[in-house]
């Protein structure tokens, strides 16, 4: 719960920590030096708890000292960062070296991504190696969408290693489909591998992109599809469940959610990436899932409309 001047905003547990700040990737591409104070601002404000870190790009780490070093009096604290790390694990000892050297940020994630050519075997020997000289930190492997799949997921399993999902992109075929999202997700919940998802999820619900016809998987879909191969369901019942499009009857599912079974879910699926935070709230609001602030987004007065925008490869 956050205090504000006019009233207090409750978080629950369901979102707590839900939207890493990907602002500075597609489709979003905020310019720095307005990216990381409207961070700032989000963390400032009575929906701060559904915020999680700020998801920077680590081939930009040159920009962020001179950014950092503009914040305005009284932004007091640590600019909390996940780093993506597209070189993969050989390029991360360069970065790590290039962000102690920053003041005013902290690291608390990596997202490494795991290049061609890179085995199973070889990635987890390095994110040892890695994890050792950022204790504390949690780690995130982006996982391909290729036949090295199983074995990494297997791999990952009873490590404290974290799985990352892309779930869209700039073409339709980078974007997973029901049946192959379902599988993955049935394997990290039954496997014990902690997720994320980055994007394309662009709104809570599945739907169809009116531009481009691509089919978007919804971040609400993906929570409940998780909550759902916990349980035990099949591939195909959480492949239905990826599919669901009617908003108000997912939410009512997710908002039926025992304590219990909110806490299993969000200690399977961690966050989602995206390059607004301003958007999933408004369409949580409008969900029902997060009350209506004075000073936060207005709520749809009727079902959520989904507004179409230019997809992007996220963080």
């Amino acid at each position: 719960m956050v205090r504000t001047g006019a009233r207090q905003v409750t978080i629950s547990p369901l979102l707590a920590g839900l939207c890493d700040d990907a602002a500075l990737f597609p489709p979003g591409n905020a310019p720095m030096d307005a990216a990381v104070p409207a961070h700032l601002a989000h963390e400032r404000s009575d929906h701060a708890a559904l915020v999680g870190p700020f998801v920077f790009p680590a081939p930009r780490l040159g920009e962020l000292p001179s950014i950092l070093g503009e914040k305005a009096a009284g932004q007091d604290g640590e600019l909390a960062l996940s780093l993506t790390v597209p070189g993969g694990t050989d390029a991360v000892p360069a970065a790590l070296e290039q962000l102690r050297a920053i003041d005013g940020a902290k690291l608390v994630a990596m997202e490494i991504a795991v290049p061609e050519g890179q085995s199973a075997a070889a990635l987890l020997a390095a994110l040892d190696e890695i994890a050792a000289t950022a204790p504390g930190v949690d780690i995130f492997v982006e996982v391909p969408r290729d036949d090295r799949r199983a074995e990494i997921l297997a791999g990952l399993a009873g490590t404290p290693y974290a799985a990352k999902f892309r779930t869209g992109g700039v073409v339709a075929t980078a974007y997973p489909d029901e049946a192959e999202l379902a599988a993955a997700i049935r394997t990290v919940a039954t496997s014990g591998v902690r997720f994320k998802a980055t994007a394309g999820l662009h709104h809570a619900v599945r739907n169809t992109d009116p531009d481009t016809g691509f089919e978007q998987h919804g971040f609400l879909n993906v929570m409940l599809a998780t909550h759902r191969a916990a349980a035990g369901a099949s591939v195909e019942e959480i492949a239905a469940t990826l599919a669901e499009r009617d908003g108000a009857r997912v939410a009512a599912d997710l908002d039926g959610l025992s304590a219990e079974d909110v806490d299993a879910l969000r200690a399977r699926f961690l966050s989602f990436g995206t390059c607004s935070i301003s958007d999933p709230l408004t369409e949580l609001v409008g969900l029902g899932l997060v009350p209506q602030s004075s000073t936060g987004p207005s709520a749809p007065t009727g079902p959520v409309d989904f507004i179409s925008i230019d997809e992007g490869p996220l963080a």
